[in-house]
């Protein structure tokens, strides 16, 4: 039952975390090419091409996973990498992250996200289950974030 709550409210952290990051003031994100990973707002359509993925899921995935400690960034072939984050109010818990940019198009099938969760048992960390849905909440966050970017170079 305690392990049951523990998963629950890791999950929730973690979705809360994905969540304000996904909500970020847009104005601020395009300050300089340094703060945005190198890619502007005006260049973001022109980077799909030069990337070979679509340069607004990469720019929502960056923004996306800006809570978490960035372990690798890859941005020829379209992978961000978070190292082991703990939060205080469960530090017997870790989660990890990865995203895969897989497409030029702004579709759902161009994205995917990868979920990893580790409990601290007897000192050692050990792989333990991720709740069900995560990865995809975390898919659709990166989405809408790119849908918003993509509106906003329209405009």
């Amino acid at each position: 039952m305690n392990t049951l709550l523990n998963k629950s409210r890791m999950a929730l952290v973690a979705l809360g975390i994905f969540s304000l990051s996904a909500c970020g003031t847009v104005g601020s994100l395009f300050e300089s090419d340094e703060a945005t990973g190198g890619v502007s707002e005006a260049s973001l359509q022109d980077q799909t091409v030069t990337l070979g993925f679509n340069g607004y899921l990469w720019r929502a995935a960056l923004d996306t996973t800006s809570k978490f400690p960035i372990q690798q960034v890859d941005s020829r072939a379209g992978i961000i990498n978070s190292d082991w984050m703990t939060t205080p109010d469960a530090p017997e818990e870790r989660i990890r992250v990865t995203v895969y940019i897989l497409d030029k198009n702004l579709r759902a099938d161009a994205v995917r996200v990868e979920v990893f969760r580790q409990v601290l048992n007897e000192g050692n960390w050990v792989a333990a289950p991720v709740q069900a849905g995560t990865a995809l909440k975390l898919e659709e966050a990166i989405l809408v974030r790119a849908r918003e970017l993509r509106i906003r170079t329209l405009d």
